[in-house]
């Protein structure tokens, strides 16, 4: 059922492609799909969608609704089920057809309704080649993407219809399409194992981003189209006499590789009639006793190239791909890049996650199986690093660790251990454990002593060297490629982090006490311990040091949270300023007026997060500067320490204040809240989801220029009928 065909010859290399109609798609579904419930499910999402995009008509010319339906068509080779078949369908209903989720919802049901909804979402999201964009924009439609696993399926094929018909549009608009391609889409397709999709979508984008290279490689293939048929007939011929000799019963699948694919090798500095291995052979049969029997005999009759032979049906890749793989000196004098599976390894090979999706399966219960544990990866990156990465941080990680190209690693034992590119043996060792991780000393790769740096290939075999004695180094940080690894390391030290300056801030509050010549024991009782704690939202005395000895609060200023000591006011702010001058407001460049002063520290206050156009207050700290609190802060009680302060009109600076949203429970609106975000161009740096028994609440931190933004932002969302409350954080 593939959409366009695999042929044994070269006459179909420049496709074209056949636009179904709804009678084939039935027919194709109908061969798999038999509870008539289901199908007419399926005819019902056709026709609703076809009232609903009734006399439009694509940029191609084809009436609107050939689109849907050929997006249907190509998950049918996927073997989906009736509910992303029928979502396939109506997912354009939403942004094009004046449909609502309600509407969809009434029709049929929630499960359709939320992947409908959630693929409109997403197709709102602009999808970008521009790094920065690309980086901001990964994250909100992964977070999108990873709901259901049915909505990536929709995606991947909504996407590769569209590449077949990029014709339509203009030069610049196929150039942006096929990059976004590339960047985003073609890896999500690889990462899942969806090889089908993926090689085709390849071949597209890189007919438009580089139309001079895909040409002249698709004429050398013309070129060489009558010889190559021929080689790969005979080869064909001369392989399957062979297995036949043997009772082996086989199909083998013979093509010439994809123009990408000998693009990567021209990419890699490699000319033309440099490239021999153009021609793949896959061998099909039964049982996988006969893989190894398959490959004997073949190897027994051509020559194999070494350190070509691959065994992944011994060793499987992580995401389950099984086959065996070797190169071999054909007929002809040509490389043949043989693999050799079972039926079963090759449904998992060419439909990746897909195969355990399918319509039997799906409607037996599902399985749980390691692909779903890959759509886990997208998640927890984003929720794990959702406020400690900045925006390009998360890309990267979601490109090296998700998206990118990986390498299988074996340990002594030959257990696989699946990394991503030019990982180091120190991620080998947080792989296999967080305490070999921390305790790592050395590495052996391939029986040689490597250092810890040391980039490993995909086949190595490590052994991790440990010592009781062996901590995690800081210098890891620079070379390590896991976010595994890095949050391991990063936990480590904050941890050793906490210990120093809870041990400083011990040292500094007992010298303040005693430079006081008053009693630690009757100072740090525990009233007056409970009292800080309430004060300054702390759990115990050891936060207390904590907070002491990494700077955020002076010794001073807890102890005079219990003794209320009142020092004037102007020594306190000369003891900050000594004899800088005096400034004009005109003259100042900071975001705050400092009454009467200039060239001052100044910081934003974290509690209340003061946003240009509120209310604010100067509290001074002595050492440390003026803080800026909102007027009506709590933690701004003595008001011998404040100073007149304002905000410079003069400045465009944005500033970061946290926000909690309150919707029905149920549903996640997280994409809902980042699209409209969006559309004001509000920044969202960061967020929490937090589902209770009646309600979902939202915490999420924006970067926003004013209070007339943030208002205006806040009404916005109160307007979602989805939406309970939305309350800004003051503390």
């Amino acid at each position: 059922m593939n959409y366009y065909k695999e042929s044994d010859n070269m006459n179909e290399i420049d496709k074209s492609y056949e636009e179904v109609t709804f009678d084939k798609l039935y027919d194709t579904v109908a061969s798999y799909i038999t509870k008539s419930s289901e199908l007419d499910t399926i005819t019902k999402a056709y026709k609703y969608a076809a009232k609903r995009h009734e006399g439009k008509k694509r940029l191609s010319g084809e009436d609107y609704i050939s689109h849907p339906v050929n997006v249907a068509y190509i998950l049918t080779d996927l073997n989906v089920d009736y509910v992303t078949i029928s979502a396939a369908l109506l997912h354009e209903t939403i942004n094009h057809g004046g449909s609502t989720y309600e509407d969809i919802k009434n029709e049929f049901g929630s499960e359709i309704a939320g992947i409908v909804e959630c693929i409109s979402k997403i197709n709102k999201l602009t999808l970008s080649d521009d790094k920065e964009a690309s980086a901001i924009n990964l994250r909100k439609v992964l977070v999108g993407l990873s709901e259901d696993v049915r909505v990536l399926f929709i995606k991947l094929a909504d996407r590769l219809h569209n590449m077949r018909t990029i014709w339509a549009l203009d030069p610049e608009a196929q150039k942006q399409k096929a990059n976004e391609t590339i960047s985003v889409l073609i890896p999500i397709a690889h990462r899942l194992g969806i090889n089908s999709i993926k090689s085709e979508l390849e071949d597209l984008s890189l007919r438009y981003t580089k139309p001079d290279v895909y040409n002249d490689i698709l004429e050398k293939l013309n070129d060489s189209r009558e010889t190559l048929n021929e080689e790969l007939d005979e080869m064909k011929q001369t392989l399957a006499t062979l297995l036949s000799e043997q009772g082996i019963s086989f199909y083998i699948k013979a093509r010439v590789k994809s123009v990408h694919s000998i693009y990567e090798k021209m990419a890699k500095g490699k000319k033309w009639n440099e490239i021999y291995d153009i021609l793949a052979l896959r061998i099909i049969v039964d049982k996988v006793s006969d893989c190894y029997l398959a490959i004997g005999l073949i190897h027994s009759k051509f020559r194999p190239i070494p350190k070509r032979f691959k065994d992944y049906i011994a060793m499987p890749k992580e995401n389950m791909y099984q086959s065996l793989h070797t190169s071999i000196f054909g007929i002809g004098g040509y490389v043949y890049e043989v693999q050799i599976r079972t039926h079963e390894m090759d449904e998992i090979a060419e439909k990746g996650i897909a195969s355990h999706w399918s319509y039997k399966e799906h409607t037996a219960g599902g399985v749980q199986n390691v692909f779903e544990q890959k759509l886990e990866l997208f998640r927890n990156l984003i929720e794990q690093h959702g406020e400690s990465l900045a925006d390009s941080e998360i890309s990267k990680e979601i490109s090296n660790e998700a998206l990118g190209s990986m390498i299988y690693c074996f340990t002594p034992k030959g257990d696989v251990v699946e990394l991503p590119a030019d990982a180091t043996p120190v991620d080998f060792a947080y792989r296999i454990h967080s305490k070999v991780g921390d305790t790592t000393v050395g590495a052996i790769v391939n029986d040689v002593m490597v250092p810890l740096d040391h980039k490993l290939q995909d086949g190595d075999i490590v052994s991790i060297k440990t010592s009781n004695s062996g901590t995690p180094s800081k210098e890891w940080l620079n070379f390590v490629k896991t976010s595994q690894a890095k949050n391991k390391i990063k936990s480590y030290f904050s941890k050793q982090d906490r210990e120093e300056y809870i041990k400083k801030g011990t040292v500094l509050l007992e010298r303040e006490i005693r430079k006081r010549k008053l009693s630690i024991s009757e100072v740090l009782n525990q009233d007056n311990i409970n009292k800080i704690c309430k004060d300054l939202k702390l759990d115990n005395l050891d936060d207390i040091y904590l907070s002491i000895g990494s700077l955020r609060f002076t010794p001073t200023y807890i102890l005079n949270i219990i003794y209320q000591d009142k020092k004037d006011v102007q020594d306190i702010l000369l003891e900050r300023v000594g004899n800088r001058k005096k400034q004009n407001e005109t003259d100042y460049k900071s975001d705050i007026i400092v009454s009467g002063f200039g060239d001052i520290k100044v910081s934003i206050a974290k509690c209340c997060k003061p946003i240009k156009g509120d209310d604010i207050v100067g509290y001074i700290t002595k050492g440390e500067g003026i803080t800026i609190h909102k007027s009506d802060c709590k933690n701004v009680s003595n008001t011998e320490r404040l100073i007149d302060v304002s905000w410079n009109v003069n400045t465009t600076s944005e500033y970061y204040t946290d926000l909690v949203i309150r919707t029905v429970s149920g549903k996640n609106y997280l994409l809902d809240i980042i699209s409209l975000a969006s559309t004001k161009d509000i920044y969202i740096d960061s967020f929490n989801t937090k589902e209770e028994q009646i309600e979902t609440v939202y915490k999420i931190t924006v970067k926003i220029s004013s209070v007339d933004k943030l208002n205006g932002f806040i009404n916005a969302l109160q307007k979602l009928k989805f939406v309970k409350d939305v309350e800004r954080v003051n503390n």
